[in-house]
């Protein structure tokens, strides 16, 4: 079932509840005042009607003007005496006259129904010296409250289904504008499904609701992101073609140089098995850092620890001195700097880090740890050949070089940096740069602490 059905009869079925209730409280309540009303003249009559001397005297009960001048259209009124013999009756009713007179010496009132009419009575004592003389009933027709009641409920029922008809095509049109826009995206997505090329929803502010105007921004954004991750994979299989190209084709050349002339001179031999090796070493390289940056694109790469970053800093910078011999000096101004994230992850930033400022430079490196309002920062500095400032926009993005300085002869394959800032993103910090020509590069990352 839809959900324009489901809303319609969900409402439909809803209205029709409420109305239901909604009569019966009406219906109800008329009755109550009514027959509140009529009961409270009656009783007014009843009042009156003993404050009459006459009615006190036995010898007036049958009395016939007693009971005239109190008398009304659709009633009966009579006196009946101890025996349950009627002494005083006035009333032109023949279901009325029918009932049998009853003696009593309690007061007593009420309603029953006669043919479907509702019949109010009240039994009165009459008394004389605190002696029951005899009986005072009042029987009333309440014919005008049935007929009262047939048009309320003539009237309660044209309006409810009045209601419920203009209900049903209200709600219909309603959920037809409802919907609209969820039925646009589905058959956006059908398209998108049928043709593949994403394509984003058109919103129209004016008629639709802050919710499904959220829904579509949600779902253009996730087409945005979509189609950013459809480029960005095209642009990484064309680079990763390209980078994979120059080594291979370098294989191929010195594998068929050995081939021809290899076997009988032995400088073309050793040239080429250089060559092959360097360039398979390069190959290899490459395909790691791919696989690397691959992992990095997974939500769950992380595996998150509580651990001393200072300790890591020292453990990572002995590593490559002993490596590289290369000076590298670690500056804090305290001992435990401690920091929630993978470590794994962060020493990998902290080598690829390093490893930039080896390549770019021949003096000491240094690397700055700090701590502020649970923002870590770590910085590592180099005195090298800098990077020129129409080039720093583009360091992070996959398989870039600085034109001259990082060129293959350094062995890298431009995916460092790249795997660097995801780490960083990762870890929901920031990462930025700062160099100049000649006089050395600075890479600041500040990670939220997360004690």
């Amino acid at each position: 079932m839809t959900l324009r059905r489901r809303f319609t009869f969900f409402t439909i079925f809803w209205l029709i509840f409420i109305l239901i209730l909604f009569n019966i409280f009406v219906y109800l309540f008329v009755i109550k005042i009514t027959m509140r009303s009529e009961d409270q003249l009656l009783t007014n009559k009843v009042n009156i009607l003993l404050e009459d001397r006459r009615i006190s005297e036995p010898s007036q009960l049958s009395n016939a003007d007693l009971l005239r001048d109190y008398y009304n259209v659709d009633e009966l009124m009579r006196i009946v005496n101890s025996s349950g013999k009627i002494l005083n009756s006035q009333g032109s009713d023949p279901e009325l006259l029918a009932l049998k007179p009853e003696f009593t010496n309690k007061h007593d009132t009420g309603m029953f129904f006669i043919e479907g009419r509702r019949v109010l009575y009240m039994k009165v004592p009459l008394y004389k010296n605190n002696e029951v003389i005899g009986t005072l009933e009042i029987y009333r027709k309440l014919q005008l409250l049935d007929s009262y009641l047939q048009v309320l409920v003539i009237a309660l029922t044209i309006t409810s289904i009045g209601a419920i008809l203009f209900a049903i095509f209200g709600t219909y049109w309603f959920t037809s504008r409802l919907t609209s826009p969820i039925q646009h995206m589905v058959q956006t997505m059908r398209e998108i499904d049928r043709s593949g090329k994403l394509r984003q929803i058109e919103l129209a502010q004016r008629d639709q609701s802050a919710e499904l105007l959220q829904l579509a921004r949600a779902f253009n954004q996730m087409i945005n992101r979509l189609d950013r991750q459809f480029e960005r994979q095209k642009q990484f299989v064309a680079d990763a073609s390209h980078e994979l190209k120059t080594p291979l084709t370098v294989i191929s050349s010195y594998a068929g140089m050995l081939k021809r002339w290899g076997r009988d001179d032995a400088n073309i031999r050793d040239e080429a098995i250089e060559a092959i090796s360097k360039e398979s070493q390069r190959l290899q390289n490459l395909t790691k850092s791919m696989l690397q940056l691959a992992q990095a694109e997974q939500e769950d790469w992380l595996n998150i620890e509580s651990f001393n970053l200072v300790q890591l800093a020292d453990e990572t910078a002995d590593m490559l001195h002993l490596t590289f011999q290369r000076m590298i000096r670690v500056h804090t101004g305290k001992q435990d700097v401690l920091l929630n994230g993978d470590k794994d992850k962060i020493r990998q930033l902290l080598v690829i880090l390093l490893d930039n400022a080896i390549k770019y430079s021949k003096d000491a490196i240094d690397i700055t740890l700090s701590v502020n309002k649970g923002i870590v920062r770590l910085s590592v500095s180099d005195k090298g050949i800098g990077i020129p400032e129409d080039e720093m926009p583009n360091l992070f993005e996959r398989f870039y070089r600085v034109d001259g300085a990082r060129s293959r002869a350094t062995g890298g394959a431009g995916l460092g940096l790249s795997i660097a800032k995801r780490i960083v993103d990762l870890h929901e910090g920031k990462i930025d740069v700062f160099s100049k020509p000649e006089q050395g590069t600075t890479i600041s990352v500040a990670l939220p602490q997360k004690k």
